[in-house]
């Protein structure tokens, strides 16, 4: 069986085929459409079609994709949530959607209500959630809202009282989407719901990706099995991205990094994926993308769920160059997807950073009379600060002086150096401009838990076994397959600032897909 990768960029939509040894069979790029769905339509046919492989081969199709990412930057396609916090009296001064954005907040926020309930760091009751209070905000909001989030104070610590309270609302409201902040955020109250908030706002716009991805493939015969990417570079299948649309926010560095790594081979190493507009650098370890350790803001939103550490900076293979006098500019204005039209290359009359780089000989060979009036001392001073911006930009990515492998990918890493300082070798691997795509195809399943536990009732080693057992169970909910389930994290941090002897641990598994015969080393 075939795996079929989607990606979806601001510019472009890739599509690669896989084999069942993982190797790639063939990759295309499209330009991506304004309604999204049509590029990806495209994409897949094309590659079908120049493969020449029959569409009932392709056993598993693999989408990475931006949609939740614009339907919050674009304030548009988002779900009136009714949000309820079981916090009283212990939360009541800060009440959710404080400190959002104005015309986010409007846009999705339908009522709020602070209820009885809340446990203690160690999971020990604050106090008693009241269904009567339940159920008369539930009656209030019936009709008005289209989404429900529940939070509760260190519900990641003990989850009875949210899902108590989630029982209640469907039966009030019947099956309306409810979103459990145990389920999708970590320890810190208000950016754990404003996380719940979102993830609940993204309902109908996780749907409308799922039933359009699912068109497009039935509409090319393609009966496969259906997975989503998410943001640390591993898969979900429908159900679950069902559930946590959130989890697709920032998936196309990861599946950068991680189609990265298999062309390349590496396990460790900065991946540098270069656009039209700007440079992406994450970090490869083990095979996987390294998480922040910051605070996340989405759309102007704090919260604390994982994201890819992930560093971006203006300057890509159509960033405008700006001349005065003796002095220059580069960046971060692009021409972007305008490339083919506006820069001096292609006949346009714009200087990019492409135009520079042809200029020196380093790329588009064929074309290097549309740009010889450039002076190479020029060129030279320019190429020379574009890699300057480009050494800065790594060295802010590594946590030690020592030399470290770079792996290039993207369509405007021509513009890159081969000598680079801090970089111990350049790696272009084949297949590189569509790495995204690959990366999507590529992945395992994860499943991850962060929690609390009091050690003055339970060992250590009993509260991390405690901890795997529930990760493999994300795991399995997520589309793993029992048997390949590995562990590839523990980290356990003593949290002097609570008393009871506190400890917070973060495991993280992953497995193979149910069903795949191939191992994913």
């Amino acid at each position: 069986m075939y795996r079929l990768g989607v990606d979806v960029g601001g510019t472009n939509t890739d599509a690669a085929l896989l084999d069942e040894r993982l190797q790639v069979i063939h990759t295309v790029k499209v330009p991506t459409t304004k309604d999204v769905e049509s590029g990806i339509f495209e994409a897949i046919a094309k590659v079908v079609q120049e493969s020449r492989i029959e569409p009932s081969d392709i056993g598993y199709a693999m989408l990475g994709t931006t949609h939740c990412t614009n339907a919050i930057v674009e304030r548009k396609r988002l779900n009136k949530v009714g949000v309820i916090r079981i916090g009283k009296p212990a939360t009541t001064a800060i009440p959710p959607f404080t400190d959002w954005p104005q015309d986010l907040r409007e846009e999705i926020e339908g009522a709020s209500n602070i209820v009885s309930g809340g446990y203690e760091f160690d999971g020990r009751l604050i106090s008693e959630i009241n269904r009567e209070e339940v159920v008369k905000f539930c009656k209030e909001i019936k009709g008005s809202v289209e989404s429900i989030a529940i939070s509760g104070v260190f519900a990641p610590v003990n989850k009875e009282q949210e899902e108590n309270v989630a029982t209640w609302v469907k039966e009030e409201l019947g099956d309306i989407p409810i979103s459990l902040s145990n389920e999708i955020g970590s320890i810190g109250l208000l950016e754990r719901e404003n996380a719940t908030i979102l993830n609940a706002a993204l309902m109908t716009t996780g749907q409308t990706v799922i039933n359009g991805f699912s068109k497009a493939l039935s509409n090319l015969d393609i009966k496969a099995e259906l997975f989503f990417s998410q943001n640390d570079g591993t898969l979900m299948n429908a159900a679950y991205a069902l559930r946590y649309p959130i989890l697709t926010m920032g998936c196309g560095p990861t599946n950068s990094i991680r189609g990265s790594a298999h062309l390349s081979g590496l396990k460790d190493a900065i991946v540098l994926d270069v656009g039209g507009t700007t440079s992406d650098l994450g970090v490869l370890t083990r095979g996987f993308p390294r998480q922040s350790s910051l605070a996340v803001t989405i759309g102007g939103v704090n919260t604390n769920f994982r994201m890819p550490d992930i560093l971006s900076i203006g300057l890509g293979g159509g960033s405008r160059i700006f001349k005065l006098d003796e002095k220059f500019t580069i960046g971060p204005e692009s021409v972007g997807y305008e490339i083919t039209r506006k820069a001096l290359l292609f006949g346009g009359d714009v200087l990019t950073t492409s135009d520079v780089v042809t200029r020196l000989g380093h790329a588009f060979e064929d074309r290097a009379m549309q740009v010889e009036h450039l002076l190479i001392e020029f060129c030279n001073n320019v190429y020379e600060k574009m890699t300057d911006m480009l050494e800065d930009a790594i060295d802010q990515m590594k946590t030690s002086s020592k030399e470290v492998p770079l792996i290039l990918s993207g369509g405007g890493s021509i513009i890159v150096s081969n000598s680079l300082k801090g970089v111990s070798e350049v790696v272009r691997p084949k297949h590189f401009e569509a790495a995204n795509a690959i990366g999507a195809a590529l992945g395992q399943i994860s499943g991850e838990v962060e929690k609390v536990y009091s050690l003055e009732g339970i060992s250590r080693e009993d509260a991390i076994h405690h901890a795997k057992k529930l990760a493999t169970e994300e795991a399995i909910k997520a589309g793993a397959n029992n048997a390949t389930i590995s562990v590839v994290s523990v980290e356990d941090i003593p949290l002097s600032y609570l008393p009871g002897n506190a400890l917070l641990i973060k495991v993280k598994v992953v497995g193979d897909l149910v069903d795949s015969g191939v191992k994913i080393t």
